[in-house]
């Protein structure tokens, strides 16, 4: 009798273990850390929207896109069919939240690996904790150069970095004069003072010094400022012809109605992506946001190179009513790359999923990013990433360098405040 009650006990008992067993092979977890709330929170919720996507087109498939990989559904083929379960995590724009967040992802969610974070000084703390505990990170925005520069071994990032950003700046002056006859030789700077800020601020101060251009101003102002009266006002003084300056959502909103406000006018303002690509800047700007120039990765106008690009973007549209930026783009790319090397892996082990994040070789022609395709170098950088410069016209962005890809010729420069329709 007391044989017959064990053998019923450790059936029951082997039975469950079965059903959980069973139960994490259905379900992989994915920590996700974006700014959901605060300043960026309207970009926040665009890559959210993009992850949701994404994991919905994993899991379920889609016959829209049908090139796309996982497109066929039925979640990861190498893992029996497992499913994505994305759990999100809000670093509010604070890089000490990042980590926080980051920590409790890893020691309470036991996700298998991290994705974010858009800002480069969160996405710096919340990396940190990740390598700490031997977790991947892939990181599909943040473009601070500094970021691979760590000696980092779980630390991936698909998106191109600043360096080369801004390296692009500089050709389409060179560009611009060759083929426009447009001439730029006065610069001021506008910068955000935190990690990504600062050390574009340093890039371009670098390159304007080796490449023959004066930097008449540099501005560097505390990140979420409500107001920039005072440092547009120094701004205008120094009479720049091109502004370059990198904000986040809301100082970009407030420097361009302080510039407005202060009749400022420039020949350009050449952005560098952040707030200036965020769907929310043309909205709250309407025609104020016109003519602006800003560093991309991806524009809808390139999908007559890749037919990938309108059909995914339909996608997001119908169910969310906008259109990707590069942002949001970015991300939903950096899903996608994330669950391919899961699934290549064939495990939910971190270094085995390290080890195929190493040995990723994702063709162009399986991406929405007008890149060559992804593969990452012994730093964790993806090697073939590449920019474009978009500019905002009637309120859509438009392509307008490389000039053989351009779907728009560049207007310059831009019209003065009063001046404008």
């Amino acid at each position: 009798m007391f044989s017959k009650a064990i053998k019923r006990i450790a059936l029951a008992g082997a039975v469950l273990s079965f059903s959980v067993a069973a139960q994490a092979q259905q379900e992989i977890k994915i920590g996700v850390i974006y700014p959901l709330t605060g300043a960026a929170a309207s970009t926040g919720a665009e890559m959210k929207h993009a992850l949701e996507l994404a994991a919905d087109i994993i899991n379920n498939g889609t016959k829209e896109a049908p090139t796309l990989p996982f497109a066929a559904g039925g979640g990861l083929p190498n893992l029996k069919g497992a499913k994505i379960k994305l759990v999100f995590a809000d670093h509010q724009g604070n890089p000490q939240v990042g980590a926080s967040e980051a920590e409790r992802l890893i020691t309470q969610e036991k996700v298998v690996a991290l994705v974010g974070a858009y800002f480069s000084n969160v996405t710096a703390t919340a990396s940190q904790v990740s390598e700490r505990y031997k977790i991947p990170f892939l990181n599909p925005e943040s473009s601070s150069s500094t970021l691979t520069q760590r000696n980092f071994k779980y630390f991936f990032r698909t998106t191109p970095h600043d360096d080369l950003f801004v390296h692009n700046f500089f050709q389409f002056f060179k560009d611009i004069e060759a083929k426009k006859g447009v001439k730029v030789k006065q610069l001021g700077t506008f910068n955000e003072n935190t990690l990504w800020g600062n050390e574009t601020t340093k890039l371009e101060t670098k390159l304007s010094q080796e490449m023959g251009y004066n930097v008449v101003k540099t501005i560097t102002y505390p990140a979420k400022s409500t107001q920039l009266t005072s440092e547009v006002q120094t701004l205008k003084a120094a009479n720049p012809q091109v502004v370059m300056q990198s904000s986040y959502l809301g100082d970009a909103i407030l420097s361009m109605k302080t510039y407005k406000e202060l009749g400022f006018s420039p020949d350009m303002i050449l952005a560098n992506n952040a707030g200036f690509t965020d769907t929310e800047f043309r909205r709250t700007l309407g025609k104020d946001a016109d003519y602006v120039i800003t560093r991309e990765v991806w524009s809808p106008d390139l999908a007559k190179n890749n037919p990938l690009i309108k059909q995914v973007n339909d996608l997001f549209n119908s169910r969310y009513k906008i259109d990707f930026t590069g942002n949001s783009a970015r991300t939903f790319t950096g899903l996608m790359t994330i669950a391919d090397a899961i699934n290549r892996a064939g495990s939910v082990e971190p270094e085995a999923i390290r080890k195929a994040l190493i040995e990723t070789d994702i063709p162009g022609s399986k991406l929405i990013m007008p890149w060559k395709g992804i593969k990452f170098d012994a730093a964790g950088q993806n090697t073939l990433g590449s920019g474009i410069l978009v500019q905002i016209i009637d309120g859509k962005y438009n392509t307008v360098w490389p000039f053989d890809i351009a779907t728009k010729d560049v207007v310059w420069p831009m019209p003065k405040w009063d001046q404008r329709k």
